[in-house]
């Protein structure tokens, strides 16, 4: 089934598997059941983070469930977390089709989506009612501003966003790295993001975190950390799709839109490395191009709390998470480490 999904427009089946993973997250006990199976469940995966315990550190990345849809799969295919969104106040529709491409020579993907969800408010009625369930699974809420809205206005979006999803999540991320709203990544430069964060940071005692572009030089991220800790945010997502183009040997390479996948590899682990030089005190979400267990070990290793992937497992199928959870296992086993605590400071 997987695998015939690739015969498809990537759009048409990335929707047909979400429409299916919806309908199988709503089974009650045959969502249950398969996921104590798919799952893997052992105390040395556990990490505290964010002022959580989370039953693994790999999560699924914004952009995949959008409108919060199929939460209780995400669970059962063996994720510790699932971010949610991006969610804006408003519904939008997003960017003209054809928006999402494969590159299949580079196990990546380039997407130009542009935001397009159902809005806030149906978002917080299906997370509503997951939480109902009783399942023990962090959600992070990820949030940004409709198009239409002026720079100038962008935190009024963020607040909304936010007030209508806060009763909801357990951590909220500031979207404003992603390179297919247009203007937005001016809302990573210093005046916009101080005021950005002046305004979010009191509404809200849940976690908040920031989302940043793996195309800012070292002095822009070491700007964007001063300013997450003037705020006191709690951490970092690191990092969205990429503008850059190096190397790539799809001929889709020059379709315009955000780049992730395998080829975001090497730059999302420099910009982890960067950060966790300076960012102490700061949980690092680490998320572009981790497809298999020895990369994610790299990336805990190099300072991330937490793991994030979309690609990955697009290629990978729905097993890629047990794969690459019990091949960490090993790993930890063969380096003689007993818990995923004695990585990172709690």
């Amino acid at each position: 089934m997987h695998r015939a999904l690739f015969l498809l427009d990537p759009e048409e089946a990335h929707g047909l598997a979400l429409r299916l993973l919806a309908l199988w997250s709503e089974r009650g006990p045959l969502l249950e059941v398969p996921g104590r199976l798919l799952r893997v469940e052992d105390p040395r995966l556990q990490v505290e983070a964010l002022g959580q315990r989370f039953p693994n550190p790999l999560g699924l990345a914004a952009g995949m469930d959008k409108d919060a849809r199929a939460l209780g799969a995400w669970w059962a295919l063996g994720f510790g977390f699932a971010e949610v969104g991006t969610l804006t106040p408003r519904p939008q529709e997003g960017n003209p089709k054809p928006r999402l491409f494969r590159l299949l020579e580079d196990r990546a993907l380039i997407n130009r989506m542009g935001f397009n969800n159902r809005g806030a408010l149906e978002a917080a009625e299906r997370l509503r009612r997951f939480r109902q369930r009783g399942l023990s699974f962090p959600l992070g809420v990820n949030l940004g501003k409709n198009r239409d809205t002026p720079l100038e206005r962008a935190a009024e979006d963020y607040l909304e966003a936010l007030r209508i999803l806060e009763p909801f999540g357990d951590y909220f991320v500031l979207n404003v790295s992603s390179p297919n709203t247009p203007g937005l990544r001016a809302l990573q430069e210093g005046p916009f993001l101080d005021e950005l964060l002046a305004r979010l940071r009191p509404a809200t005692p849940k976690p908040l975190l920031l989302k940043v572009a793996p195309d800012l030089s070292w002095p822009a991220l070491d700007q964007v950390v001063g300013l997450a800790r003037k705020h006191r945010l709690e951490g970092l997502v690191a990092v969205n799709t990429t503008l850059a183009r190096e190397g790539l040997k799809s001929p889709l390479a020059r379709e315009a839109g955000g780049l992730s996948g395998r080829p975001l590899r090497g730059r999302a682990l420099e910009v982890l490395r960067h950060l966790a030089e300076g960012a102490r005190g700061l949980a690092l979400v680490s998320v572009g191009g981790i497809e298999t267990p020895e990369e994610a070990w790299e990336r805990l290793k190099a300072g991330a709390s937490l793991l994030q992937v979309y690609t990955g497992f697009v290629y990978g199928g729905p097993l890629f998470p047990r794969r690459l959870l019990q091949g960490l296992l090993r790993l930890m086993e063969a380096e003689g480490v007993s818990s995923l605590r004695e990585l990172r400071p709690s």
